[in-house]
């Protein structure tokens, strides 16, 4: 009755909405759950209550590759939890605030790590908010500042990468063509994910905010200034807000922070192309085509995890006791995570049971059946994608929807630009909005990475998401009717710093 129907997007709607109203996400994410296991049992209780808990909450925490991301975030927690009672965070903070001494150093040096971390999103996210947060504290950059600078440095980058697990995603939804041509010829097209690195800049640059991240922030400023605590040295780069006076050693150095976080990337690495057949004589783009990132985070993140032990004990920052304490205070830390993710995935499994993705397909196979709106077609796959991906929480889903659909669209035929543009402006709309969900895993990683409050970094984040949206939707709009990248993606960036640059002059008029 409400399968294969707009109904089906109910769910999600639901517990999004609630999530922005009442601020409170847990409870918000189990009714969306909850009205989802309804209407798939059709109202029928008993059969309701089987199929979110058996099939959804269970079936998700029983899946190899969520299972392997929560391992991972685990081990992150771990890590990090290390890293701070060792004092390499500390110590870094001291060492980055007399290199970076000022707030827009600090905003660069975020952004320009991201890029660098380009090979997975999760990764991404809790690597760049580790290292980042102490500098970032130091200059007194707001949380709600740090999570959107690392969650618009960790898919957008990730999607324009050739290669990352994102790309192997993308190519592997592509039949009949050759997937990786494809994913490279659509990055310039790629105009979210190309804006959105843009608008950081500008920002950055321009020493501005507008909307909520503007109230964030100067409500940062006030509380550091008023509250007597924040003076304290190393109060605010612990990482372990739970704690109240976690021990940190005295004995701390920079390596201390650098050596695990190099060994995690170089382990992580090492990790993904071992699952992609590289030790077995596969070359390294190819490995890295078909690696299994969850599992290859897995290998990483355990052996970066022993050698950050080992080292702490050879250089005695800690004893094998203290490194045993901070391993389960590393869990608990990503705690909030974990349950976030867990009910996110079952409302994911909701929205899937009831067709969602059956309903999206067909009205884009509507839409590309119509002649006279194909040069409009990137503009609808966008809009699509972005919905859909905002609904669902997840953009690889939405890869596997749109991509098949608009390759059999267009016959698999690399020569024609009008579908380059359309792959691309799918890739963007499921990036697009699994920046702007509540729900995406990867926005749940973006505040865990930066210990933000999870609905204060949505509600500050998605004003800038959407003008960078509204943007793309008009550069996809030109695109389908140009058809030449150098032109699109020129008029795409003059109208992102051009509108930013507009809010900038509004928001000076208005008083502090």
């Amino acid at each position: 009755m409400f399968a294969n129907s707009p109904w089906a997007l109910l769910p999600p709607v639901i517990a999004i909405a609630l999530a922005l109203i009442t601020k409170e996400v847990y409870s918000s994410l189990f009714i969306g759950i909850v009205v989802g296991g309804l209407l798939y049992a059709n109202f029928h209780p008993v059969m309701a209550m089987e199929h979110i808990f058996v099939d959804g909450m269970i079936g998700q925490l029983t899946d190899p590759w969520n299972m392997g991301i929560l391992i991972f975030l685990v081990v992150l927690g771990s890590m990090v939890m290390l890293m701070n009672r060792a004092g390499g965070s500390a110590a870094f903070g001291r060492w980055a605030s007399s290199h970076v001494k000022t707030k827009v150093g600090a905003q660069l040096a975020t952004i320009a790590l991201g890029v660098l971390i380009f090979i997975d999103d999760y990764f991404n996210c809790l690597t760049v908010g580790s290292v980042m947060r102490p500098l970032c504290d130091k200059q007194n950059i707001s949380r709600e500042k740090l999570a959107y600078l690392i969650d618009a440095t960790a898919a957008p980058v990730c999607i324009i990468a050739p290669i990352s697990s994102w790309a192997a995603a993308v190519t592997g939804f592509v039949d009949g063509a050759n997937g990786l041509t494809l994913f490279v010829r659509a990055i310039p097209y790629n105009f979210y994910a190309l804006l959105t690195i843009a608008m950081m800049l500008t920002l950055t640059f321009g020493k501005f905010d507008y909307g909520p991240m503007r109230k964030a922030e100067q409500e940062h400023i006030k509380k550091k200034f008023s509250d007597p605590r924040d003076d304290l040295p190393d109060s605010a780069i612990t990482g372990a807000e739970d704690q109240p006076n976690p021990p940190v050693s005295d004995k701390g150095r920079v390596s201390h922070l650098v050596v695990p976080i190099i060994s995690l990337i170089i382990c992580c690495v090492i990790g993904m192309i071992y699952t992609g057949g590289f030790f077995e004589g596969e070359s390294f783009i190819t490995a890295f085509s078909n690696s299994d990132a969850s599992v290859g985070l897995v290998y990483g993140s355990v052996v970066a995890l022993l050698i950050t032990i080992i080292y702490f004990l050879c250089t005695r920052v800690l004893d094998f006791k203290e490194c045993m304490n901070a391993i389960p205070e590393g869990f608990k830390s990503m705690v909030p995570a974990i349950l976030i993710l867990t009910f996110a995935w079952t409302l994911k499994s909701m929205t899937d049971s009831l067709g969602a993705a059956g309903y999206v397909a067909g009205l884009v196979e509507h839409v590309a059946g119509n002649s006279a709106f194909m040069s409009l077609l990137p503009a609808f796959v966008f809009l699509i994608g972005v919905f859909l991906s905002f609904a669902t929480g997840t953009s690889w889903g939405t890869f596997g929807i749109l991509i098949p659909i608009v390759v059999s669209v267009f016959g698999a035929d690399l020569n024609n630009e009008l579908m380059i543009i359309a792959i691309s402006a799918c890739m963007a709309g499921a990036v697009c909005g699994d920046h702007c969900s509540p729900i995406s895993d990867t926005t749940i990683m973006a505040s865990a990475g930066a210990q933000c409050d999870h609905i204060r970094h949505v509600s500050t984040q998605l004003p800038y998401a959407m003008t960078a949206a509204v943007v793309s939707l008009i550069a996809y709009i030109l695109a389908g009717f140009i058809r030449i990248w150098v032109i699109s993606l020129v008029l795409g960036l003059a109208m992102m710093v051009a509108v930013l640059l507009g809010i900038r002059a509004l928001t000076k008029e208005i008083p502090e």
